[in-house]
């Protein structure tokens, strides 16, 4: 299950399309980022370049020129090495990246300082995302530079800069059909995770080994990494809404808060659950998880064409708030509740973000200061939380130190949406029934 070379192809062409006449884009590689001393992190593309190319190694530069008499793609990359693959692994070179990545021309990245200078001279405009890599802001201006040195030589730099994020962010957020066949998958096996999780729980378990059964499913199922750093938090740590840790050991009594998704094709899934540790939910816990839950299923049940984007969010608050009340943890007028922000000490995020290519994934939450509307093939997670610190003395000792947190990821459909992680229970019933088979 991948993105073909054609879906690739017409992608830079609906991006050269947006483009002004007589310009030139350019996306550079992510860096390969040090770990300690002599080892790195697993590489992971810049996702704009991805998303151009299917191109995954480092040290490259993806250029785009609209009607190019010689080619409008033009990728500069690492030459073949037969030594230096020994160590550290194949490398398409140039004439792969002709071959296999479509590439109409392609360069040793070496040459670039030589050849792209003459590339960029005569176009008017330069497409790129300006402060993204200051090392290679710097090194865009001293090509730039090195056509402004020419000009009494009849040498025409670029008059104009041009944020390339624009359009091609736009372009991203609407999902391809074989992009949501990929993300459709990466939550089948995310939630897959997730009940194993659920299964494999007891109390005197810690919490990363949840998250090794977690990512032991993940790949085997074909998704090597996770999509982000897995969150597992018992007890009070679930309270921490980026707890990474993972190093506790898991308290009978305890809730326990997984955040995780697998990461396929380089689609990101991304999942919470919250579930007791030793499979029964407390009286307390189940009314506030049920809060929770009803929160999203009333913001997933308003998604669709048309809504905008706030609106899961703001019917979010209206759930939560008027439960708080409810439960004697808030205490007042619901709507002036809401006005004045009460909720956000027990529910300090917002209902969710967009999910692609990156976890937070790119593309405008509003449009001329509106809130954007929801269009067929966005895909957005829906995670309404509640966390009461262990030290909040301003509730009931009974309450505290429970964070749970229900996220889901969710497509918009032509005439609705589609939950892509439904794989995993989330009523308390179902979660208790897996957890005690």
């Amino acid at each position: 299950m991948k993105i073909t070379r054609q879906e690739y192809a017409r992608r830079r062409k609906a991006l050269m399309e947006l483009m002004e006449p007589n310009s030139i884009a350019i996306v550079p590689s992510a860096p390969e980022r040090t770990r300690s001393r002599d080892t790195e992190y697993p590489y992971r593309q810049d996702s704009d370049l991805h998303y151009l190319s299917g191109f995954d190694e480092p040290h490259a530069v993806l250029v785009l020129f609209p009607e190019r008499e010689h080619g409008e793609y033009v990728l500069f990359c690492r030459e073949r090495d037969p030594e230096r693959e020994t160590w550290d692994g194949y490398r398409a070179g140039p004439e792969g990246a002709c071959r296999d990545f479509g590439a109409d021309d392609a360069f040793p990245i070496d040459d670039i300082d030589d050849i792209l200078p003459g590339l960029i001279e005569g176009r008017e405009r330069v497409y790129y995302a300006m402060g993204k890599d200051r090392d290679f802001d710097a090194q865009v201006m001293t090509w730039v530079n090195t056509i402004r040195a020419k000009v009494r030589a009849g040498a025409h730099p670029p008059g104009e800069f041009l944020d390339l994020s624009h359009f091609l962010h736009d372009m991203r957020l609407i999902k391809s059909a074989a992009e949501q066949r990929i993300m459709r998958e990466a939550g089948e096996i995310s939630a897959r995770a997730h009940c194993r999780a659920m299964r494999f729980c007891k109390p005197g378990v810690m919490e990363y080994q949840l998250e090794a059964e977690i990512q032991h499913e993940f790949a085997m199922a074909g998704a090597r990494y996770p999509a982000y750093n897995s969150i597992v938090g018992g007890g009070k740590n679930g309270c921490i809404l980026h707890y990474v840790e993972n190093n506790a050991a898991l308290r009978n009594g305890d809730l326990v808060l997984i955040d995780a998704g697998c990461e396929l094709e380089s689609y990101a899934a991304d999942i919470s659950r919250t579930f007791p540790v030793n499979g029964r939910f407390s009286p307390e816990q189940r009314s506030l998880y049920e809060l929770v839950l009803s929160a999203q299923l009333a913001a997933i049940e308003v998604i669709r064409p048309g809504s905008h984007w706030n609106l899961p969010h703001e019917m979010s608050v209206e759930v939560l708030t008027r439960g708080l009340v409810e439960l004697g943890l808030l205490s007042g007028s619901v709507e002036e509740l809401i006005e004045n922000g009460a909720y956000k000490q027990f529910y300090m995020h917002r209902v969710g973000h967009w999910l692609g290519l990156d976890v937070h994934d790119v593309g405008d939450y509003k449009i001329e200061g509106e809130w954007r509307a929801l269009e067929p093939g966005m895909v957005m997670t829906v995670e309404p939380g509640l966390y009461i610190a262990p030290d909040n003395e301003t509730v009931a000792k009974k309450w505290r130190g429970i964070g749970i947190r229900i996220e889901d990821d969710v497509l918009v459909t032509k005439d609705g949406c589609e939950v892509l992680t439904s794989g995993v229970p989330k009523s308390p019933d179902d979660i208790e029934a897996l957890m005690n088979a």
